[in-house]
């Protein structure tokens, strides 16, 4: 994964899926597209770009709660 580009990992949607995703703590939205596996730790469904992350505004912890949707 790129962490310059906007792209996500995702354990089961088919690559080239493209998903708009929004931190529900600020609003704020990002399309990103889907090019890897994972996330591989318990909890998580989507694992984002340090781009991706930074749009949305995340904090230092590098989490925080979001919810997506086909962009398509």
């Amino acid at each position: 994964m790129n962490p310059a580009a906007l792209t996500a990992a995702h354990r089961s949607l088919p690559f080239g899926t493209r998903l708009r995703v929004t931190n529900r703590h600020n609003g704020k939205v990002v399309t990103v597209t889907i090019n890897d596996r994972g996330p591989f730790v318990r909890g998580r469904v989507l694992d984002l770009s340090r781009a991706a992350a930074r749009r949305l505004g995340f904090v230092q912890s590098g989490q925080t709660a979001v919810c997506f949707a086909s962009a398509e």
